[in-house]
């Protein structure tokens, strides 16, 4: 069957297909296709984090109302993870949800462009506020889909390896900026015209890749394809009412601690260096890092974010992804208190070293906060994704902290900003707390083990090379996968 088809765009969630046992090969393509999603808001969050500095300085506003950017980018999803999105994953599935947040996405990259001809701060934190929304339903989707899209026993290394093209994206954002958005600084309106043209070319791609997405066929796991995995590994735990999924809320309570940690780092990367370290003399005096390089050192640490990436996702494929995650966040904890005291490059290299850390953090709890969840997995994914709106928390914390401290000087290497880094550090050490419970808990522990030591999808299995199985065409039994109006069950609710 070719991959475009006529499209569809509900399926049954009571009806088990054979893409809970989906085999690496049949697996690539639409996976290739979500992976690109994750460029995109690589590319987004790190646009914020550069217009973040870019706000403070054409508009004139203090580094805490700055942080309204993040405030309206991350708050926007527990609207979408919980709710919307949510909904329209359980009830209709995963490519409603891609198509869906791909409009939202670029509905309010297009609001963006008023906002700038008028300069007005607070339209454009509500055009990020739509973005956010947008996003927010693609991360819902996309981020269990590929958690649970192929052999359950690869599902760590599946999901930093297609997290490592976010990270590309936010190293793309900053040098677009450090080019094109400092090049005009204090020009007026010239100064914010490159940014306008950005968001519409953004705008322009996500509807084109919507329609890609709706023609597109990809399979539809559902809860009955997850109910299943949860069972064939003895691991399940959605036996238990979904209010007592304890492992689940421990997993969401360290996304939103961590998230908002990196996001608080990311965000206050360029207000650091500016602050911190010497870029060059004049007359024998020491002259501040201009925002302009800041931002390229931010491209920089970013690179070393994608990197990590990729090395934390090779580590995966011969050492437990448990154990992974507790050596990278560890060194998140370790690297960032001499950030907070040393100044100029060493401290400067210690947040390279915090975001190389930082890099298979988000994604590893995505994974190991679903395993087991079995028919709560739709519901429960909402639950972690809606941890990313520590990213609304953190840096307003970290940012008000700084502007008590008053202005900063470089000569004598007084910086508001890195004493502020430790709030990000106690949020690190707060999601710390999963990290121990996974490694070295029974209860969290042996449910990581079961999936990732599983043959699911490896193995030949039964309908496992019939094309049409393969891409969830059909229903497990043979039949045509049911596409009409379904009655739900209280777990819908």
């Amino acid at each position: 069957m070719g991959f475009f088809k006529k499209p569809t765009l509900r399926t049954r969630d009571d009806q088990r297909t054979s893409a809970a046992e989906l085999t690496l090969r049949a697996s690539i393509l639409p996976l290739c296709l979500v992976t690109i999603l994750f460029f995109l808001w690589g590319f987004s969050y790190g646009l914020i984090d550069t217009l973040n500095k870019h706000f403070q300085v054409e508009l004139n506003i203090t580094r805490a109302r700055s942080s309204g950017l993040q405030a309206a980018y991350f708050g926007a999803y527990p609207l979408a993870s919980l709710g919307h999105a949510n909904w329209l994953l359980r009830h209709w599935g995963y490519k409603t949800v891609f198509i869906w947040g791909l409009c939202l996405f670029g509905t309010g990259a297009l609001l963006t462009w008023p906002c700038l001809v008028y300069h007005s701060f607070g339209g454009f934190c509500a055009a990020t506020f739509v973005i956010g929304n947008g996003l927010g339903s693609l991360e819902t989707a996309a981020n269990p889909y590929l958690a649970v899209c192929g052999p359950p026993k690869y599902s760590e290394l599946r999901i930093n390896l297609a997290q490592a093209f976010n990270g590309i994206g936010t190293v793309v954002a900053p040098v677009l900026g450090s080019y094109v958005f400092f090049t005009d600084v204090g020009e007026g309106a010239e100064a914010l015209k490159s940014v306008q043209w950005v968001y519409l070319a953004i705008a322009c791609f996500v509807y084109i890749l919507a329609v890609v997405f709706y023609f597109a066929t990809i399979p539809e796991i559902t809860d009955a394809d997850m109910a299943f995995q949860a069972d064939a590994t003895n691991a399940g735990t959605d036996v238990k009412p979904f209010r007592k999924q304890y492992r689940l809320f421990h997993a969401t309570f360290a996304q939103f601690c961590y998230t908002g940690a990196q996001v608080g780092v990311a965000g206050a990367f360029i207000n650091y260096v500016t602050e911190s370290r010497i870029g060059s003399y004049q007359n024998g005096v020491p002259q501040a890092t201009s925002n302009a390089d800041a931002a390229r050192f931010l491209a920089g640490a970013q690179g070393t974010f994608t990197l990590g990436r990729f090395v934390g996702s090779a580590l995966m494929k011969f050492v437990k992804p448990r154990w992974v995650f507790l050596v990278f966040m560890t060194a998140c904890i370790v690297f960032l208190i001499p950030s907070i005291t040393e100044r100029n490059n060493t401290g400067m290299s210690m947040l390279f070293i915090v975001l190389f850390f930082e890099s298979i953090i988000f994604p590893t709890i995505v994974a190991l906060g679903m395993r087991g969840l079995g028919k709560y997995s739709k519901r429960g994914s909402g639950f972690i994704v809606a941890g990313v709106s520590g990213g609304a928390v953190v840096p307003p914390l970290l940012f008000v902290a700084a502007d008590s401290r008053g202005r900063a000087d470089v000569a004598s290497g007084y910086s508001p900003t890195a004493f502020a880094m430790v709030v990000p550090l106690m949020f690190f050490v707060a999601a710390w707390t999963y990290t121990i419970c996974v490694n070295f808990v029974p209860a969290y522990r042996n449910v990581a083990d079961s999936f990732h030591e599983t043959e699911i999808g490896i193995v030949n299995t039964p309908g496992a090379n019939d094309p049409e199985m393969q891409h969830g065409y059909g229903a497990k039994d043979g039949s045509p996968l049911q596409t009409e109006a379904v009655h739900h069950d209280e777990k819908k609710v």
